[in-house]
């Protein structure tokens, strides 16, 4: 075998020597490398889990990956093993030795046989497996870094779901249980309450993403965009974090309902008094009606209606909803009756309030016609004949029953009128000298 050999021209015994150290290192960190892998967690709970769906079919390939590894790091040992021995021979390497650790260390030396099912699932480098491969020292250095990559990768990204996702579901179901006696103890229970409802369905999904993800934890695998790495990527929580979301809020609800137990004594005793002060309400505004219709003629006086009957019913079933601890069905009607009483309230107010306008512009007026004719007392025009005629007028209007509103108000009007303009006459000065205040206006 010359220099022309396809390995290339023959390696100098320094070549050698420093090709036999490369490789001893390599065979040292690929063997710590294996037996790493040969003890991972997650390895171990592979071989020892029923497995399904993708994580079922990429450990079959990575179980047959891992056989062909050992088959060839024992292939690579022997070889560097008998690499050493024949450099072993001399210390200063005969040219046939030379030669023959060239074509080792070079060629395509290493032949590696493999069973028939590794060679079917393991990837390959170039087509399918075969039963027998030949490789270079450094090709096989390079065929098994790809297949401890490939293994390596799907062992640590099945290890990290499961070391993510299961103990993570299984808090949530602890805290789902929980919130199940809970709601139980309020009366939230399915086919009664949406809550109730929400528990039973985050129970099964719950249930289903843990049988899941332990038979299949590579479902649940996102792998890094653009990483090489092994196990570069995160598990998939979208459906865990969406029913602990769900939970959150049945646990508001239960929390709510839970609010209603503690403080719907308070609240029912609140309803009573708003609906009572109600009806107080309506009652006087039915007898302020009368009195209006009895005091002011010509006026349009609303009809005031009675109570409605349907808030005291909702408000009597409330109060059974207590007495039985429907907390669920309690906590809904108080907040619509807490609202609808306060809309009554403010119902009877107004009713009051347009009842009662009349007799309050009457009073408006009489008001009025009191405060012009003290201000025309304090400018000594009191006894004005004019002034006391139009006063007199409008009191008669305004102190007797029935009132018309619109004459009366006319009247005072004029009397209005009347003390603007002596006033007014009052305030300008004569012609040469000053105004005499003391026979008063004609």
């Amino acid at each position: 075998m010359g220099d022309a050999d396809p390995a290339g021209p023959v390696l100098d015994r320094d070549e050698v020597d420093r090709a036999l150290a490369r490789l001893g290192a390599e065979h040292e960190a690929i063997e710590t490398s294996l037996l790493a892998l040969q003890d991972h967690a997650g390895r171990r709970l592979l071989e020892g889990a029923e497995l399904t769906g993708t994580t079922k079919e990429r450990w079959s390939a990575a179980e047959a990956s891992i056989t062909l590894l050992w088959a060839y790091f024992d292939a690579y040992t022997a070889a560097l093993r008998t690499a050493r021995e024949i450099r072993a021979r001399r210390r200063w390497s005969s040219r046939e030795d030379l030669v023959e650790l060239t074509e080792l260390l070079r060629g395509e030396s290493v032949t590696v046989a493999g069973s028939a099912t590794a060679t079917a699932h393991a990837p390959a480098l170039t087509g399918p497996g075969r039963l027998s491969q030949s490789f270079s020292l450094a090709g096989l250095v390079d065929r098994m870094n790809e297949l401890y990559a490939s293994s390596l990768d799907m062992v640590v990204a099945a290890d990290a779901v499961w070391s993510a996702l299961p103990a993570r579901i299984d808090l949530l179901a602890a805290e789902l249980q929980r919130t199940r006696k809970l709601a139980h103890s309020v009366g939230v229970r399915p086919g009664e309450h949406p809550a109730g409802d929400d528990l039973e369905r985050i129970t099964r999904t719950l249930t289903r993403l843990r049988e899941d993800v332990v038979s299949d934890p590579l479902a649940f695998w996102v792998p890094a965009p653009g990483s090489s790495a092994p196990g570069g990527g995160r598990p998939d929580t979208t459906v865990y974090d969406r029913e602990a979301r769900a939970l959150e809020d049945v646990r508001r609800e239960i929390d709510a309902v839970l609010t209603v137990r503690q403080d719907a004594e308070a609240r029912l005793i609140k309803l009573r008094d708003v609906l009572s002060r109600a009806d107080r309400t309506l009652a006087e505004a039915r007898t302020a009606r009368g009195e209006v219709l009895a005091k002011i003629a010509a006026s349009e006086v609303p009809v005031v209606s009675g109570p409605p009957t349907v808030l005291q019913e909702q408000l009597v079933a409330a109060a059974e909803y207590r007495r039985q601890a429907q907390w669920h069905r309690l906590s809904p009607l108080l907040e619509s009756l807490e609202q609808k009483a306060e809309d009554e309230l403010l119902r009877a107010r107004d009713s009051l309030t347009a009842v009662t306008a009349p007799l309050a512009v009457r009073a408006e007026l009489r008001g009025r016609l009191d405060a012009y004719k003290a201000k025309v007392a304090r400018h000594g025009l009191a006894e004005d004949p004019l002034l006391v005629e139009r006063y007199d007028a409008a009191r008669r209007m305004l102190w007797s029953a029935p009132c018309d509103l619109r004459v009366a108000e006319e009247a005072v009007l004029r009397y209005q009128r009347a003390a603007a303009e002596q006033l007014a006459a009052v305030r300008v000065p004569e012609q040469g000298g000053p105004q005499d205040r003391r026979g008063g206006q004609p």
